[in-house]
């Protein structure tokens, strides 16, 4: 089995959003290795684990009302988050294949500055390529009517 840059997973992009003012959505959108199509997906506050998709490692009973961890297809690993504190706080996504070492990406959330999590500011954020397929097709389309 050979390992390099090219075949590792790595995390591509890590988005964030509000979807109250109080709770958080965090989408870490990464790549696979060719070796193993299986991933595990953590987040971590510091070194405290908030909760991962890993079977072998557990939550922290005092978090589990409040921080859960879902992989969603398309290689996202979504993490919501009750309560988020006032300032600033720093998550990492942490993806990990079998036997390759953890891919990783810290983002610092200040939640006086977080977005709403409205349908445009993730298009905005996540999917510039469907969104200006979206905007092509309008403008095709109203083109064609004229």
């Amino acid at each position: 089995m050979h390992t390099g840059f090219a075949s590792a997973q790595k995390v591509i992009q890590l988005t964030y959003c509000s979807i109250d003012e109080h709770h958080l959505r965090m989408d870490c959108k990464y790549s696979l290795s060719a070796e193993s199509p299986e991933a595990f997906c953590k987040y971590t506050m510091g070194e405290k684990v908030l909760d991962t998709t890993d079977p072998d490692e557990e939550q922290p009973p005092s978090l589990k009302a409040r921080a859960k961890v879902r992989i969603f297809p398309g290689n996202i690993c979504r993490l919501l988050y009750k309560n988020l504190p006032n300032g600033k706080t720093n998550f990492t996504c942490n993806i990990k294949q079998a036997e390759l070492g953890p891919a990783l990406k810290t983002s610092t959330v200040e939640k006086k500055l977080l977005l709403p999590c409205s349908a445009w500011s993730v298009l905005l954020q996540s999917c510039s390529g469907l969104l200006l397929t979206l905007m092509t097709l309008g403008m095709l389309l109203e083109n064609h009517w004229l």
